[in-house]
């Protein structure tokens, strides 16, 4: 295990933590809610893309210093902050006190958009930035040029691979306690619908019976057309039988550590990841029927009492700033059948919009 001190002065600023890979969901939540800590305790991430302040208009910047950014299509401001950025729990930060000027928030809580105020305890020096308000993620980013990763010391746990997919504690059900879709859920499918218009181009796709076209179907319906030329789309991954003949599409989980996309040994055809929580659920339900699966009650007794999990009042509503800024990164959307797509999705004149 790691731990982060001060490059100032050698105060630890985190407890041990590992590495794992950086969530799908990391900058995608709903609108106007609290929620939970991004990380899971004793884990950090990092994202190699540039984030936070400064923020610079697409007007300014251009199409070619966009790209070389990351960014394929137009949006409107790109990030000019530090890539490699260091994701905690605020629970595993340590040594860190509030930057008073710089905790500015929407609503209800600190947004980092005057850059870091996390002040390190030790020798004053701004070393991180707090995020907590409606719609973010609960998290402290730790400023790459101002940490310094060290040996902990820690036996670090086994880490995680494509085995723990099979667990049941790894599965993230769809649905929250109090009935409401699962904001993880929205966020990864707004991500993995931008992969699978990507692969197929904007067209047509099928996907297979039960959870995936339960689940996925509605969403998939209303970004992507019906018509001839029909993509199929198939679920694979560890522990279950790759369908045959091989789907055009194959939904595949991404790695817990790594955040590399699971393929089949010597294959070469197109792939959607998606989180590894949520396609562990696709891929392993569970048993869900409160019915005995042998007997019966007692001729007579009558039962009516089995708990019954709210549910949701409306489909699977994928996060669209997931599935745009997934979107606007992936090369694929330069090409003239995709630019089109994305100008009038952003337009607001696209199948989805309607």
């Amino acid at each position: 295990m790691d731990v982060f001190v001060c490059a100032g002065c050698g105060t630890e600023l985190t407890a041990p933590v590992s590495r794992v890979a950086l969530p799908v969901h990391t900058h995608h939540g709903r609108w106007e809610e609290l929620h939970p800590p991004l990380m899971d305790p004793a884990t950090y991430a990092v994202d190699p893309r540039p984030t936070g302040p400064p923020w610079r208009l697409w007007e300014e910047v251009g199409a070619d210093e966009a790209a070389r950014r990351g960014v394929f299509a137009p949006v409107y401001w790109l990030s000019f902050g530090a890539r490699n950025r260091i994701v905690v729990a605020p629970g595993d930060s340590r040594s860190m006190t509030l930057i008073p000027d710089r905790c500015e928030g929407y609503c209800q809580g600190v947004d980092g958009r005057a850059g870091p105020n996390l002040a390190c305890e030790g020798c004053g020096r701004a070393v991180a930035t707090r995020m907590d308000d409606c719609g973010m993620w609960q998290t402290v980013w730790l400023e790459p040029d101002a940490v310094v990763r060290r040996p902990s010391g820690l036996p670090a746990a086994p880490p995680p691979d494509w085995d723990d997919l099979a667990r049941a504690e790894h599965r993230v059900p769809p649905v929250e306690a109090d009935g409401s879709w699962s904001r993880r859920w929205e966020a990864a499918v707004g991500v993995a619908l931008a992969h699978l218009v990507a692969v197929t181009e904007d067209r047509p796709v099928s996907l297979p019976a039960g959870p995936v076209a339960e689940l996925l179907g509605p969403a998939v319906g209303r970004y992507l057309p019906a018509g001839p030329g029909t993509r199929s789309v198939g679920l694979a991954g560890p522990g279950i039988h790759l369908p045959r003949p091989r789907p055009d599409v194959l939904l595949v989980p991404r790695h817990p550590l790594t955040g590399a996309s699971w393929r089949p040994p010597g294959d070469e055809g197109a792939l959607v990841p998606l989180d590894s929580g949520v396609w562990a659920y696709l891929a392993h339900p569970g048993e869900t029927s409160p019915i005995p699966a042998t007997g019966a009650l007692p001729e007579g007794v009558l039962r009516d009492d089995y708990p019954q999990p709210p549910r949701p009042w409306h489909p699977l509503t994928p996060n669209g700033h997931a599935f745009q800024d997934t979107l606007v990164r992936l090369p694929a959307v330069r090409s003239p059948r995709l630019r089109r797509f994305y100008d009038a999705y952003r337009g607001g004149t696209g199948p989805v919009c309607s």
